[in-house]
């Protein structure tokens, strides 16, 4: 019997800013946001995906300037996690 997940999985997508590549202070910006949540987030692009809350996993995703990222999240405080992981993305200065 399959059951269904009282915390579905959501997903957002959201471009990074053309200026801004997710090098060393932007990814720490996006993790620490990340780590406020409990729910499970992760982060994707451009055929990678990579754990939201791992400083060296999204460094490893290499995204540049203008790379649309997909970000998903399961649990509790999914809405707001990806909410506010969106809002960061979009505000992110180089």
């Amino acid at each position: 019997m399959v059951q269904a997940s009282s915390n579905p999985l959501r997903e957002v997508a959201v471009a990074l800013p053309s200026a801004v590549a997710l090098h060393a202070r932007p990814a720490a910006t996006f993790v620490k946001t990340a780590l406020r949540f409990k729910s499970k987030v992760s982060v994707g692009g451009e055929g990678k995906v990579a754990d939201a809350k791992s400083i060296l996993a999204v460094l490893a995703l290499g995204a540049t300037g203008g790379t649309m990222l997909t970000l998903r999240a399961e649990g509790d405080d999914a809405p707001d996690a990806l909410y506010a992981l969106a809002t960061c993305v979009t505000g992110l200065l180089e």
